[in-house]
Formats: C-alpha cells, structure tokens, sequence
C-alpha cells in the first residue's frame, strides 16, 4: 500500500522472518527495488515443491500469531494491496539449483 513499505518491513524484520522459519519457509532473500515508486517488497522461498510450499504457507497463514501480527500492524490500514506468488524452477545454466 502506498507509504506503507516501511511498516511492511518493520513487520518482516521483527516478526514475518520469525514465523517463516517456524513454518519451514526458508527465506533466499529480501530486495527493495531502487526506483521503488511502487512500495515493493520482493522476496524469494525456497521449497522443495511446489506442493510443499502451498502446504507450509497455509501453515503460516492459519498460526493466530501470525493472525494477531498482522491485525495488530494494520491498525492504521493494510500494509499490502496483493501478493504475487510465482512458482519457479531453476535453468539448466543457472548458478543457483
């Protein structure tokens, strides 16, 4: 949401990467895009499914502390428009596999 990416961080920073790692959900990394002038956040998940992932995040999304993080950091309105969730598969040539 507009002006709320440092909030979104604050979140992730102090309590979203706790919870990951409870659930399994193994964090790659984090970036801000430079010209950010969407309040983005990127992150990647390593899983080793796709089934596994959709598993562990639904894991994630029903824990109340998660539930009560995010109601209580929403106080003053939604820190996110959307999620947009992409499933991928390394290249032959890629460094990363």
């Amino acid at each position: 949401m507009p002006g709320k990416l440092d909030d979104l961080i604050g979140r992730f920073r102090d309590h979203t990467i706790g919870l990951f790692n409870r659930h399994g959900l193994k964090t790659v990394g984090f970036w801000i895009p430079r010209d950010n002038n969407d309040n983005l956040l990127m992150y990647i998940i390593e899983h080793a499914s796709k089934e596994e992932g959709l598993n562990k995040w639904a894991a994630f999304q029903a824990d109340p502390e998660w539930q009560e993080v995010k109601k209580t950091s929403e106080a003053n309105g939604k820190l996110v428009d959307h999620i947009d969730r992409v499933f991928m598969d390394p290249a032959d040539f890629s460094p990363m596999k």
